[in-house]
């Protein structure tokens, strides 16, 4: 059972950045997602990015602070639900969906797909619950009542892939597609590795922002959006951590195959790996 399709989607363009080390003219970030077509599991959900409800009545569902901050421009067609209809596909063949973490631009697009199990991390679920309404939970996303599906690393729970220890097979989906912990963003932040041809891709949510950063010669944060990380992490000695094994497996695969890593905003990386536009 394995991947034959990976769509790359923005389901959600935010704040205009400068690309301070590529020289090209400043792009909106994205809400990167990825849509995975398999044999016998339907189609995967790598994120949602902001909803159709965020989109149509955004201080409902979205903190107001939040909107001032990260100004999303709120386009209708930029909805993972649009995007997958026009690939002639309906909501309820989207079967599961695989969140990094519960923060509202990667998580609003749950309430368009009701049927779908979500995949994340048992931390991540009881922080949200635990700490919303807040700035980057809001009850809204999750009110419809979603079929959760949780994991967790207790007992040593989960193997080692690719130096990440706790990782998992993604239940009822496919051996090919592994969730593993990638804490220091949030309480329970994790990536989602599928395989694509002869390699992976290693989507890593939050773990950073700006693809200099796991550069393997001179890493670099970009500096808008390091401030925006800087601002939701929960624990910086593990978010580092993290970005060090990210860059290693960038540069050196696993297994003899490459791995690419990619991250939820970069606007470059996103157009670089197979993205429409990135306004």
């Amino acid at each position: 059972m394995t991947a034959t399709t990976v769509h790359h989607l923005n389901c959600g363009s935010m704040l205009m950045i400068e690309a301070t080390y590529d020289g090209p003219p400043p792009l909106h970030t994205v809400c990167y997602c990825l849509l995975v077509e398999t044999r016998r599991a339907g189609l995967v959900l790598i994120e949602t990015g902001l909803g159709t409800d965020d989109v149509r009545r955004p201080l409902d569902s979205l903190d107001a602070e939040w909107v001032e901050l990260c100004r999303p421009e709120l386009r209708p067609a930029e909805s993972a639900l649009r995007q997958i209809e026009r690939l002639g596909y309906r909501a309820a063949d989207v079967r599961h969906i695989a969140l990094t973490h519960l923060d509202v631009d990667h998580c609003g697009g749950l309430p368009d797909f009701p049927e779908a199990r979500v995949h994340l991390m048992a931390a991540e679920l009881t922080a949200a619950r635990e700490q919303a309404p807040s700035r980057r939970y809001r009850p809204a996303h999750w009110a419809h009542g979603p079929r959760w599906e949780t994991y967790d690393t207790a007992g040593g729970a989960g193997d080692a892939w690719a130096g990440f220890a706790g990782v998992r097979q993604l239940s009822g989906v496919s051996a090919e597609l592994l969730i593993l912990p990638l804490g220091g963003h949030s309480a329970g932040h994790a990536g989602f590795a599928v395989r694509d041809g002869g390699g992976w891709l290693l989507h890593a949510g939050d773990a950073y922002f700006h693809h200099r950063e796991i550069a393997a010669d001179a890493p670099q944060p970009h500096p808008l959006l390091d401030l925006v990380q800087l601002d939701a992490r929960v624990d910086e000695e593990l978010r580092i951590a993290d970005q060090e094994r990210l860059r290693d497996i960038a540069a050196r695969g696993t297994a003899g195959e490459p791995v690419t890593v990619l991250n939820a905003h970069d606007p470059w990386d996103y157009l670089r790996l197979g993205g429409a536009t990135a306004r």
